[in-house]
């Protein structure tokens, strides 16, 4: 049954928009072969790279990377600028994409051009380049007074594809897996750092190569215990195909994967709780079994207690493209107490008991960072989701989990009433997409009231 799930997963993560992005696409070539190389051709000089061009992009993807090849004398009469030429070629740039879509919101962002679709949801990342004699690429850096920079996308699209033939598409299955794992946890992780890895990892375990479906639990078993085997102090990794630098910042997605690989080392096919770990780690469209779903709902129909089934999930709401970091934290209040923070308290080992006040709050907002350094405002909605676990929760029908649209403090303030595994998430909506979650866990460990 869980090869059927699998099977059903991967056809579910399939992108469902590609027509649309491939005529914007087609838009932005053409308008800036017309403006610079006398050509109406929609397609040359131009190229989709990124996870869309690597083929191992999913539904929900929120943008799309793109290279455009401007004329060698461009360059040459951009570096003859006084000051930012990097800044006014992205200036040009963007004027010329303006003609095409007027109405559209569109603006440099230090490296590319963004053009944001607001009624799809959707933007487009347009890079200026220019060849360079080893078949690379120049595209400009307008940040800390302007530069170029080099990046080469086609090896890495080729490996791409040519590995993902060579093991029967595992390696794009496996590379979709793991962003939806990386959207549903929510945690940033790099997309061509994720491809680099899975790349890695099919090379090390050859016998996966040619897996299917039916061995498909012993394989993300196996992918997850190589990713939290990975140096979490490790600055960068060497690009599949390109061997450029893929930077690690901070090593999470070691820290997630040695979580998922303790929560799934020790399921079989016949383990009871098989689906709902695997909907904890890829969230709840992962497929469930008709006879497991049934026999769930006979069991519980025996249990003295039942709750109004009220919680609401992201996904359902919004696609998911996690893409910058957030963490969220809690202050701990009670009258004449002194006042502590959430996750100090784990650190430390102290229970939370009833009737305390909680202040859940934003600590970190990589979102937000970035959009206060951009040369136009950009906008972004909070929501929060708080729901209770346990049976205590069950017993007295609350278990809530509805998701709701902040007020504007960018705060969400609850308090302590019964035991259970509570859990308050977070989530940066922008352009109609959750780029950012954190979720903290709020432990009541005593039902005294």
């Amino acid at each position: 049954m869980v090869a059927q799930s699998f099977e059903e997963f991967i056809k579910q993560l399939e992108i469902d928009n590609l027509d649309d992005i491939h005529k914007r696409f087609k838009r932005i070539t053409k308008r800036l072969n017309e403006a610079y190389w006398d050509s109406d051709s929609d397609q040359e000089h131009g190229y989709i790279v990124g996870s869309l061009g690597r083929q191992t992009a999913i539904k929900g993807i929120s943008d799309m990377d793109m290279l455009f090849v401007l004329p060698k004398e461009i360059k040459q009469q951009y570096d003859q600028h006084e000051g930012n030429g990097q800044s006014k070629l992205l200036q040009a740039v963007k004027a010329e994409i303006k003609k095409t879509y007027p109405k559209t919101i569109v603006r440099g962002d230090g490296q590319v051009v963004v053009v944001s679709f607001e009624s799809i949801n959707y933007t487009i990342e347009v890079c200026p380049a220019f060849y360079r004699s080893d078949g690379a690429f120049d595209y400009p850096d307008s940040n800390n007074g302007g530069s170029w920079k080099k990046t080469d996308p086609l090896p890495e699209i080729d490996e791409s594809l040519k590995t993902t033939e060579e093991t029967n598409n595992n390696y794009r299955y496996l590379c979709n897996i793991i962003r939806a794992w990386k959207n549903h946890i929510g945690f940033k992780f790099g997309g061509l750092l994720i491809d680099t890895l899975v790349y890695q990892f099919l090379d090390e375990y050859e016998d996966h190569k040619n897996a299917t479906f039916e061995n498909y639990l012993q394989v993300i078993k196996d992918l997850f215990y190589f990713l939290k085997t990975r140096n979490k102090d490790q600055k960068y990794w060497f690009a599949l195909g390109s061997n450029q630098k893929v930077y690690n910042k901070k090593g999470t997605f070691v820290t997630k994967a040695t979580s998922a690989y303790n929560k799934i080392k020790d399921l079989t096919e016949d383990s009871e709780n098989l689906y709902d770990t695997l909907q904890e780690l890829f969230g709840e469209t992962f497929p469930v079994p008709d006879t497991v779903s049934e026999a769930k709902i006979e069991k519980s129909a025996f249990s003295a207690f039942t709750a109004r089934q009220t919680e609401e999930f992201i996904e359902r709401k919004f696609p998911v493209d996690i893409r910058y970091s957030l963490r969220i934290d809690c202050e701990v209040k009670q009258h004449g107490f002194r006042t502590h923070l959430l996750r100090n308290m784990f650190k430390d080992h102290i229970p939370l008991l009833p009737n305390k006040s909680l202040r859940f709050f934003i600590v970190e907002n990589e979102f937000d960072e970035m959009a206060s350094r951009s040369e136009e405002r950009i906008s972004y909605d909070v929501y929060w989701k708080v729901l209770n676990r346990g049976d205590e929760a069950i017993r007295r029908d609350c278990i809530r989990g509805q998701i709701v649209r902040d007020r504007g403090r960018h705060e969400k303030i609850e308090s302590t009433n019964f035991k259970g595994e509570h859990y308050v998430e977070c989530y940066i909506v922008h352009n109609g997409t959750v780029v950012a979650r954190d979720r903290i866990i709020v432990p009541i460990s005593t039902n005294q009231l």
